[in-house]
């Protein structure tokens, strides 16, 4: 059997480790997607198929575009949840997406890693803009938008999800005039 071998990154923060998804994740993956109040914002719930289908995408949509959703850890190795840049068919833009699994919110977690996959996005990808998709409604993933510097920009028509809100993120220029 071939198993293709993919150089996925690793990044690392003060409290995380942004790793490669593995075959360990789909629990939590499968969990988050089963639970209708947590995974509203993502398109769930969903079957654990088709929560399958979706943690196998993660993995696709590495080898296609070279970028994509990271599982987080703590550094103590407790998984958190997944934060990444994601562009599947019919989205108009890359992404910078998060999701916390249940009793890891509210500890900082979803901003250190999306800035970290942001850092990434701008300084090795070379990307010069990134936009967060937030369906209507998911107040805290608005927040955290905010928090990181994200303004709305425009309500389109997502091809999976209906109506979202565009957020867009500071650019690197932006972030650097910040920091300075």
């Amino acid at each position: 059997m071939t198993v293709l071998t993919l150089d996925i990154p690793v990044l690392k923060t003060r409290r995380l480790i942004l790793r490669a998804p593995e075959a360990r994740d789909f629990e939590n993956v499968a969990a988050f997607f089963a639970d209708a109040d947590r995974s509203w914002g993502f398109g769930g719930p969903l079957s654990r198929n088709e929560a399958w289908r979706w943690f196998a995408s993660l993995i696709g949509h590495w080898a296609l575009h070279g970028y994509g959703f990271w599982m987080v850890d703590t550094r103590a190795g407790e998984p958190v949840g997944f934060v990444g840049i994601w562009s599947p068919e019919g989205w108009p833009e890359p992404e910078l997406g998060w999701v916390m699994y249940a009793g890891t919110e509210g500890k900082g977690y979803a901003r250190e890693a999306a800035e970290e996959a942001r850092r990434y996005a701008y300084a090795v990808l070379g990307f010069e803009t990134l936009s967060s998709n937030i369906i209507p409604g998911n107040a805290r993933s608005v927040a955290l938008a905010e928090r990181m510097g994200a303004r709305f920009e425009r309500s389109y028509d997502n091809v999976t999800h209906s109506t979202e809100h565009v957020y867009r993120h500071p650019g690197p220029d932006d972030l650097a005039e910040g920091a300075a």
